[in-house]
């Protein structure tokens, strides 16, 4: 028989800075194999939901078992649709689908994807195809029609434009044209924008074609993407409050809250997102901005991040 002390002593615990750093080596060396076969599908189920996805695709291993990764735009949705429904949404850069199918599972729900890269359109229309209340646009959402040529840069299961030539330029689609093609989204209530550093850019441009409807934004706030895509991150703020937004709420990029702020505010609380001379920031936040007159985006919001949890 084994006394407790003398074997506790034999096998001390582990650092559990060692085994973090286990956890991340596993981590990435299954990323460095998948990567090697970006075209092999697979089918998983992710948070409740099941998906077609490129095996490379991270999106099983940021969202878990149950985490909370992404659920705070499901739940926006269904706190919106319990108010009024079907909630009408805008998927911007809605890659392989995944936050269109979570938000279609939890809420009544009718939505616009738009994405442009070949790739992940192919998982899209495998993924959305199938639902009733699900359009898709093939084409990169620009703030105007002045935009020059893009070409796709994929890493990890997300895509990031960068300039490019004709010859492999995404076609283009502006908000106003949007709006004309699907007149069925003109009470435009939910705007949910992904694309690694044009959010801040295409949110504005989309709040003020639809600023008769109010939309609640939601999107990915990232600063050093939004620099290396030419646009400055806190030029967005002072834009959406020209458009009568006043409320943010703000979570970090594994999808737990940080706390509420206004437009007029928030751009002094950045700090952890801004680079630092040989510092890279690996961080963004998921933020949701509402207007001064929705009242019942204010109550989701209050639902979600408290105002008295101060950012």
């Amino acid at each position: 028989m084994v006394d407790a002390g003398t074997s506790a002593a034999r096998f001390p615990p582990v650092n559990p800075r060692i085994r973090e750093r286990a956890k991340h080596l596993r981590r990435n060396l299954g990323w460095f194999v998948r990567d090697r076969f970006p075209n092999r599908k697979v089918v998983r189920e992710v948070q409740g939901v099941r998906m077609v996805l490129p095996w490379a695709h991270r999106l099983p291993d940021y969202a878990g078992e149950d985490g909370p990764y992404g659920q705070n735009l499901v739940q926006l949705a269904s706190l919106l649709a319990r108010a009024s429904a079907p909630v009408t949404m805008i998927d911007v850069g809605a890659n392989v689908g995944d936050s269109t199918l979570q938000v279609l599972h939890a809420a009544d729900a009718r939505v616009l994807c738009i994405e442009a890269d070949p790739h992940y359109l192919e998982y899209l229309h495998l993924n959305v195809d199938k639902e009733a209340h699900v359009s898709v646009v093939e084409a990169l959402l620009t703030p105007d029609a002045k935009t020059g040529a893009k070409t796709a840069v994929r890493t990890g299961g997300t895509t990031r434009f960068t300039e490019g030539g004709v010859e492999d330029a995404m076609r283009t689609v502006t908000p106003a044209e949007l709006r004309e093609q699907f007149p069925e989204f003109a009470g435009l209530r939910l705007v949910k924008s992904d694309t690694d550093g044009y959010d801040v850019a295409l949110v504005p441009a989309i709040a003020e074609e639809w600023r008769d409807s109010r939309p609640v934004l939601f999107f990915e706030y990232d600063h050093r993407l939004s620099r290396l895509a030419g646009n400055d991150p806190l030029a967005v703020w002072p834009r959406l409050k020209e458009l009568g937004y006043r409320d943010v709420a703000v979570w970090d990029n594994g999808g737990a809250p940080l706390g509420r702020t206004t437009v007029d505010d928030i751009a002094e609380r950045t700090a952890p997102l801004e680079e630092r001379i040989g510092i890279r920031a690996l961080t963004y936040w998921d933020v949701a901005v509402v207007h001064q007159d929705d009242a019942a985006g204010l109550a989701a919001l209050e639902q979600l991040v408290p105002a008295a949890q101060s950012l």
